[in-house]
């Protein structure tokens, strides 16, 4: 009797548990829905300053159809980045929406130009269209992770002037890939820069290209299934791309080029509204930029866009590794021995998640080392330690292996810190 009696209020308690976890798995599913509709916001900011002033401005408020970023953990950051935008409901006062960024504006600030000169940058973020009126917050950071600039401005959905865009005129976009799942998954835009329209199909067998050169290493190779990729045929007036070395400037969509800094094979765009305009109306999220060139170059920066020319020897490697950078935030692992470039203060750990300066570094890949093992570690090839030279500085910047995709475009795969960061940002878009 007791047995029945003890199964029966187990029974309850289970029943009980089950239903609690329903409903809580109800409430959790319809967070998103509490706070958003399925539309875009698409919010345009002027950032300007010098190399010790930073002023941020709004500029415009664009909704369109659809929402392709994130639908859950909507308050977390997988990576910290150089900067954070946060949405918070004027009705709660919580925090329902962050996403973090980086962009060519902080980094102009450390390169001697902007020690004499004041200098604007256009930065497009895109958010979910909220369903109430909320404060969105923009701050940006230094390179000791300390907030340098913030501005807060408010959003009110019925408001008249936000731009409705990407209703109609939608650029001519294919679908390269389909994800399993659509409804959680991670939205990939290749856009064609300097292809004429007559070379579209030079473009679509590019991104082919480099779609397969980003499937062929891990962890996305065995995630492949969890990507959503669309091919965006934006046709140039002029083949190729401006370079300025070479006194050469090009009418294309992006009016991408060369030279960017003054560094010959730093190649960007600088016109980020056009390009948020020919994508309206598109299921995107991280954007990929092909450019129609054979010289050298490329440029990736945080939840912003990844930019690589097509027709060098070295495109596979380039567009991963640029992608390495858009999108999962890793650091470059390479040094410069004949120009140190102070970029990591070497008391402050980074936040990208592939270097050190030991700082923290039980925030980074300790748990993975041999407690035994120096630090710094003897170059071993082939396995995991803490090798000095990286982030561009030869000294006070650590790697964690000898060798990797984010260090050199001759290793062929991602080392196994960098494939597990990356396995943890998609995981945490698409779980």
């Amino acid at each position: 009797m007791k047995t029945t009696v003890g199964t029966a209020k187990n029974w309850w308690k289970l029943t009980f548990l089950l239903l609690f976890l329903f409903a809580h798995a109800r409430v959790k599913a319809q967070e998103f829905n509490d706070f958003f509709e399925n539309r875009t916001l698409r919010i345009d900011y002027t950032f300007s300053g010098d190399a010790t002033h930073q002023v941020i401005a709004l500029d415009q408020l664009n909704v369109a159809p659809g929402w392709f970023g994130k639908r859950t953990r909507l308050a977390e950051l997988p990576v910290e980045g150089n900067g954070q935008i946060a949405v918070r409901s004027r009705k709660t006062g919580e925090i329902v929406y962050r996403n973090s960024f980086s962009t060519l504006f902080q980094e102009w600030q450390s390169y001697p130009e902007a020690e004499k000169t004041w200098r604007s940058f256009e930065n497009v973020f895109l958010i979910p269209m909220p369903l109430d009126t909320v404060d969105v917050t923009v701050s940006l950071f230094n390179n000791r992770r300390e907030i340098t600039s913030t501005m807060t401005h408010e959003v009110v959905p019925t408001d008249i002037l936000i731009r409705r865009i990407g209703e109609r005129d939608v650029t001519p976009y294919t679908v390269v890939q389909n994800a399993a799942d659509k409804s959680r998954c991670i939205h990939i835009a290749f856009v064609a820069e300097g292809y004429q329209q007559s070379e579209m199909e030079t473009f679509l067998n590019d991104v082919n290209i480099a779609v397969e050169a980003i499937f062929a290493h891990e962890p996305f190779q065995s995630l492949r299934d969890r990507f959503q990729i669309v091919a965006v045929q934006v046709p140039s007036q002029e083949s190729g791309t401006s370079e300025p070395h070479n006194g050469i400037w090009k009418n294309t969509a992006l009016h991408s080029h060369f030279d960017t800094f003054y560094s010959q094979r730093y190649l960007t765009t600088l016109h980020l509204k056009d390009m948020h305009d020919l994508l309206a109306g598109i299921p995107y999220e991280h954007i990929i930029v092909l450019v129609n060139t054979d010289e050298y170059g490329g440029g990736g920066i945080l939840n912003s866009y990844n930019l690589s020319m097509t027709h060098h020897p070295r495109f596979r490697p380039v567009v991963v590794h640029e992608f390495g950078h858009s999108f999962a935030g890793l650091g470059d692992e390479y040094a410069y021995e004949t120009e140190e470039i102070p970029m990591y203060p070497h008391d402050i750990e980074p936040w990208e998640p592939n270097i050190t300066t030991l700082a923290d570094f039980s925030q980074k890949w300790q748990s993975m080392l041999d407690p035994k093992a120096p630090v710094p570690t003897p170059l071993d090839y082939g396995k995991i330690g803490v090798y000095e030279g990286a982030g561009y500085s030869t000294k006070g910047v650590y790697r964690a292996f000898p060798d990797c995709r984010m260090r050199t475009t001759e290793h062929p795969e991602f080392c196994e810190v960098c494939r597990q960061s990356i396995r943890k940002l998609i995981d945490f878009y698409t779980k």
